[in-house]
């Protein structure tokens, strides 16, 4: 089993909706959420399987001693103590990867304060890399910053090099330009708006290569509006 902790919106919100029928599964249920499509479900299994998130935590192994309910209870805890925030507005972006996702169109000093406090505060709870888990990696293609980050944290894309993602599809090839278009178009409606980013998700992967399901969501505190001063 693994868990990971994502950021991923609220299971009735409709950003969640509209990327389940997008992606053909939605994680709060561990269902389809459409029919299948074989003109679509190709290029979305891989963000599928994980279920639409962004990453705040990549997904680790337990550490000796610790167990599930303990993980939850932490994240409960910590998740409490933060205040939510609202994130920039998104929008459809090609990745360097070679995938779609939607992302925040400018930089986020709470955002990135959150991921990298998430991060260190619930390492003591992943259970070191084999030098299997490390090589599917490929170490060698990181920075030199990247791969310290892989052995300090089990992961390359933290601290300063995280990007905050949700990704709409796997790795593209001459149909990405098109694709691009597509979602762009589809999301429309929540690329005007903008996210608030309110709680932490704790997900669960129970064996290898199973889908990836939501266990648990914890709500960040709701900051109470600061009193306007008139001079």
């Amino acid at each position: 089993m693994r868990a990971a902790l994502y950021y991923t919106p609220a299971a009735d919100s409709p950003l969640t909706l509209a990327a389940a029928e997008w992606l053909g599964r939605n994680p709060y249920t561990g269902g389809p959420s459409r029919a299948p499509d074989v003109g679509i479900d190709p290029t979305v299994a891989a963000p599928a399987r994980y279920g639409f998130h962004a990453t705040i935590k990549a997904p680790f192994r337990l550490a000796a001693g610790r167990d599930l309910d303990m993980l939850a209870n932490a994240l409960a805890d910590f998740a409490s103590g933060r205040a939510a925030f609202p994130l920039p507005p998104l929008e459809v972006k090609a990745m360097p990867g070679g995938f779609l996702a939607l992302v925040p169109a400018a930089a986020d000093a709470a955002l990135d304060a959150l991921a990298a406090d998430t991060v260190r505060h619930f390492d003591p709870f992943r259970a070191p890399m084999t030098e299997e888990e490390r090589q599917k990696r490929q170490p060698g293609r990181l920075t030199e910053r990247q791969r310290t980050n892989l052995d300090r944290f089990g992961y390359p894309h933290v601290l300063d090099d995280f990007h905050f993602h949700m990704t709409l599809t796997g790795p593209l090839g001459a149909e990405s330009t098109p694709l691009l278009m597509h979602l762009k178009r589809r999301f429309a409606p929540f690329l005007r708006d903008r996210l608030t980013f309110d709680a932490l998700a704790l997900f669960i992967e129970p064996y290898p290569g199973a889908p990836f399901t939501v266990a648990a969501r914890c709500p960040l505190a709701v900051r109470a509006p600061q009193p306007e001063f008139v001079p």
